[in-house]
């Protein structure tokens, strides 16, 4: 990345603003009663930058196969220095979907610093008003919150909770199982804002594969049902993620953003 990118990293602080949020898995493929650790990656796909506190969750949220949803307690969770986890006991086969929604934070963010974001992290729209509007020296004071979503695998037996709406903010829900798809099938998903379609919301998509590797995957728009289709062109990792910006009228504030992000695994 960047030496812009660095220093809003430093500027900002951790748990920062140009920092993604993702729920993420050793393997995604888990037996029943199998003890799992579900990492929260405050940072990157690959590391974290700085442990999310407990008391800076709104929601979090275990959909069972079944479709009975249940908000797992403080003492489900533990962190290291850099990464917190939630553990949890699947006991039953079938498909999990885990949810976790934080507080809304504010930051200010320097012009040059707002600009190298909205660039890097895949935020054109709010960029080209920008510079429509003559704004791009203008600094910035911005609302933010983060909804991120996982989907794993327990057993053989796939279920149909893979597309339950947790009613976050803005959400990224599957209209195809993930889990019934292999390498070089379609992944079709929704993007959801306050339980509506987003159109042509701009989606930034990637794996890693077996190797450890990141490779980043295409940039797509969303249709006017608020769905995307992506080809799973290999195994491993994968992410959807999406950052929906709008403007305020607020005099104290000027953006709001709200970050999404889908994580689930292809053998």
């Amino acid at each position: 990345r960047s030496f812009a990118f660095l220093i809003i990293c430093v500027l900002v602080a951790v748990p920062a603003l140009a920092h993604d949020l993702f729920l993420k898995l050793d393997n995604y493929f888990i037996a029943v009663n199998d003890k799992i650790s579900v990492k929260i990656l405050n940072g990157s796909f690959q590391a974290s930058e700085g442990a999310v506190t407990f008391a800076r969750i709104r929601d979090v949220s275990v959909v069972s196969p079944k479709g009975e949803r249940t908000n797992p307690k403080e003492t489900d969770f533990t962190k290291d220095d850099k990464t917190s986890f939630l553990n949890l006991q699947p006991t039953e086969e079938g498909n999990y979907v885990v949810g976790l929604s934080t507080m809304t934070r504010e930051i200010d963010l320097e012009a040059k610093d707002f600009n190298e974001y909205l660039s890097h992290d895949g935020i054109p729209d709010t960029l080209a008003e920008r510079k429509r509007d003559k704004e791009l020296n203008k600094k910035v004071r911005e609302r933010y919150a983060k909804h991120v979503k996982i989907i794993f695998q327990v057993g053989e037996k796939q279920s149909d909770n893979y597309k339950t709406a947790l009613g976050y903010p803005v959400e990224i829900v599957p209209v195809t199982n993930p889990y019934s798809l292999k390498m070089g099938d379609t992944f079709e998903f929704q993007c959801l804002k306050d339980g509506k379609p987003l159109i042509n919301q701009f989606v930034m998509t990637g794996r890693e594969d077996a190797t450890g590797k990141l490779i980043v995957g295409k940039n797509i728009r969303t249709n006017k049902n608020g769905t995307a289709k992506i080809k799973l062109d290999g195994a491993g990792k994968w992410y959807v993620r999406f950052i929906n910006m709008t403007r305020l009228t607020d005099p104290n504030l000027n953006y709001e953003s709200k970050w999404a992000t889908l994580t689930f695994q292809i053998k």
